[in-house]
């Protein structure tokens, strides 16, 4: 299987109907690596077959299986409580049942990582539906454990202190994070340089996606995202923190534009500028010499 490099640069990218011709858009890019997301309505049957077929084919890598569910719903901060993840009670155990059956399609495509949103976790660690949250987290951990797995949590819903706190709770070596530091703003959750501080440690995997804060009239809204480098994450000071600290894993642009043309568009100039971040524009010239 080929190899990753270094902060190498990839994709957070949803699987379509046709698993070729969705890599083979991923490609287009110059990308060889990303992150494949699961719709939740997207049926599973078949699916480890049909995709391991195609990322032989494609000779692509994928580094993460990443869970969404039905009825999720993310247009302001009461929204995603009240439907996002697996804090929700009414969808909880379809969604947990759910993550389960991701899990085994990524352990058939040899993937280690399988991650989601778990959802708004409440800040009252005594209360009975943090412990539900809790116990949670720790079926799936150890479900994933005996698939060979992480169990990844994306940031952002919470501020870092109290996602770490959680992760101690539930004790679970293999409760790890997906770093994304734009949701820390769009969620108004922290400082993201701030929270990888507080949070590296456990991260595998980061999202490079960027955004602005939330406006301080309208509390309950969402910050809105933006193409990268044009919002609020300071993404020289960010690459520079994770070399670093040592993290050496990919680099998956996420951007969520309802526009496709505008969507690849900015996925290009993402990739343009993590070149100039990591210093591969500069090695691709010395190669060419």
């Amino acid at each position: 299987m080929l190899g990753l490099e270094e902060l190498e640069i990839g994709l957070m990218f949803w699987a379509g109907p046709n698993a070729r011709k969705t890599l083979q858009h991923v490609k287009q890019f110059g990308l060889r690596a990303g992150q494949l997301g699961f719709p939740g309505e997207l049926p599973l049957e078949g699916a480890a077959e049909k995709w391991d077929q195609a990322l032989t084919a494609e000779q692509f890598i994928v580094v993460t299986a990443v869970c969404s569910y039905v009825g999720e719903d993310y247009s302001d901060i009461p929204s995603v409580q009240r439907t996002v993840g697996l804090v929700p009670s009414d969808t909880r155990a379809e969604r947990v049942a759910r993550t389960m059956a991701v899990s085994d399609v990524a352990r058939e495509l040899g993937l280690d990582s399988v991650a989601c949103h778990i959802g708004f976790v409440t800040h009252d660690f005594g209360s009975a539906s943090y412990e539900e949250v809790r116990d949670v987290a720790r079926e799936i951990c150890d479900y994933c454990a005996n698939n060979g797995q992480s169990f990844t949590l994306e940031t952002g819903q919470e501020p870092a202190k109290v996602l770490l706190r959680f992760i101690e709770d539930v004790n679970r070596p293999n409760l790890k994070i997906n770093f994304d530091p734009a949701n820390m703003i769009l969620y108004g959750t922290g400082d993201p340089l701030e929270a990888f501080d507080v949070l590296g440690k456990h991260v595998i995997s980061v999202h490079c996606k960027d955004g602005d804060w939330p406006s301080l009239d309208q509390p309950l809204a969402l910050g809105i995202e933006r193409p990268l480098g044009q919002g609020s994450v300071d993404f020289p000071a960010f690459i520079k923190k994770l070399k670093e600290s040592g993290y050496r894993g990919i680099l998956s642009i996420e951007r969520e534009a309802s526009d496709e043309a505008q969507r690849d568009g900015d996925i290009r100039q993402a990739i343009t500028l993590l070149k100039k971040l990591t210093g591969r524009d500069a090695s691709a010239s010395l190669a060419g010499r």
